[in-house]
């Protein structure tokens, strides 16, 4: 499922800066829609409410809505919010008494650090050993597991097979040879590559791509690196280059400028395969992103959501047995929210071996590509150094600033930030 439908804005950004904010308690409770009214389930009980922003593939609705219906412990009111207001609405419900008690998001330390998620290792720990590690880590911290992750989305290139052949450029390896391939794919009608409108959607591929991180294992800046300059400075120049397609209707997240022919490669989440195959049937290839410099490494971003529970909320526990039931105990319901609506990896080993929409073909292909060059998120990189690097991108790539000289201002703000988070 993409993370936002096409009313939305990026996928991370504009979430993550709103836990950010709520974290700092700087959201005000306002407004009017607080979530509540949505489609109750047919239990007797508690009432529980949770909240989903609205994914942009038919069907997720009523399938959230259909499973909340069958769970028979609690009254389960789905809360569906569209539009731009999702993260809003749900952080100014969260510091009120209207707030939900299941929510999703991504593993943000703000939130674990503000005791606004509740522990949930009881209910992951017995069957802990099935789960994606990295799924767990990225989501451990001081050895507890908050939220449960619903879906793996990894992301990388689309590029169409005939348009390659017809420019006789081959699917490149390396940053150098992805500039010369746009180049030469490049035509009056068509552009040779889409990176999404602003070039953040894959700002953090580029730091893995140069060989680095975003943070080391000690919490501290693995980003600033002369392999992340170098890469900087060949955005630069594909950014300028006149074959790259800037301003597309619609961002990196909806298949159409592939689709549309509006360019022959596009960045974009394995969510959008089953669009982009039923366009363009076998003319579709994926390709992780390329090597950075000496140092580089092939990388693949592997975004994704999670469940939390608001352990504020006044329903902690019924709301725990709920997520437990739902996104431990029914495996039916994991593989068809992770496989009916878009294609998704399931964190769960087991569901994922026995997924048979993604054992062949270009799925399979996208679950090698994920599991050969995947990176997650670092839940300490919180949305304070996720904005200090967007504006890396916007001076050094967008603009013609001096890339040492931006992440030296980068650096000066990641480094307040950790000192709040670890001291």
């Amino acid at each position: 499922m993409s993370a936002l439908s096409n009313t939305n804005w990026s996928r991370r950004s504009l979430f993550r800066a709103a836990a950010g904010m709520a974290a700092a308690g700087t959201l005000a409770a306002c407004g009017s829609n607080n979530g509540r009214g949505g489609s109750g389930g047919s239990g007797s009980g508690p009432q529980l409410t949770q909240y989903f922003h609205a994914y942009g593939e038919a069907g997720t609705e009523q399938a959230l809505k259909r499973y909340a219906a069958a769970y028979k412990k609690a009254d389960v009111s789905t809360s569906w919010i569209t539009g731009n207001n999702f993260e809003s609405a749900l952080f100014a419900s969260l510091l009120t008494k209207k707030a939900p008690d299941v929510f999703e998001f991504h593993p943000q330390l703000q939130l674990v650090k503000s005791g606004q998620v509740a522990d949930l290792s009881d209910l992951i720990d017995p069957v802990k050993d099935d789960f994606n590690p990295n799924d767990i880590n990225s989501h451990t911290v001081d050895g507890k597991i908050y939220g449960i992750r619903m879906i793996d989305d990894p992301q990388f290139f689309y590029y169409r097979k005939s348009m390659l052949e017809k420019a006789k450029v081959d699917v490149p390896t390396t940053l150098d040879e992805l500039i010369e391939a746009a180049a030469k794919l490049t035509t009056n009608k068509v552009k040779g590559v889409f990176l999404g409108n602003d070039f953040t959607a894959i700002q953090n591929t580029l730091i893995w791509s140069a060989g680095a991180d975003t943070l080391d294992a000690k919490n501290q800046i693995a980003y600033h690196t002369p392999g992340v300059i170098e890469g900087l400075k060949k955005l630069r120049t594909l950014f300028t280059s006149g074959h790259v397609l800037l301003d597309a209707p619609t961002d990196f997240w909806d298949p159409s400028s592939l689709n549309q022919g509006l360019c022959a490669i596009q960045w974009g989440g394995m969510w959008s395969m089953p669009a982009m195959q039923q366009a363009l049937g076998d003319d579709l290839g994926i390709f992780p992103f390329p090597k950075i410099g000496s140092a580089g490494k092939l990388s693949v971003y592997n975004g994704g959501w999670s469940i939390f529970v608001n352990a504020k909320g006044k329903n902690v526990d019924a709301a725990k047995e709920y997520v437990k039931w739902l996104w431990i105990d029914q495996k039916q319901y994991q593989e068809d929210w992770a496989t009916s609506y878009g294609f998704h990896i399931p964190p769960r080993t087991s569901i994922a071996q026995s997924a048979t929409k993604l054992k062949s073909g270009l799925p399979a292909e996208g679950v090698k590509l994920f599991t050969d060059y995947g990176h997650f998120d670092n839940i300490g990189f919180d949305q304070t150094m996720i904005t200090a690097f967007n504006d890396v991108i916007a001076s050094s790539v967008r603009k013609n600033g001096d890339p040492e000289a931006a992440l030296d201002a980068c650096d000066k703000k990641v480094n307040v930030e950790l000192k709040k988070l670890f001291g």
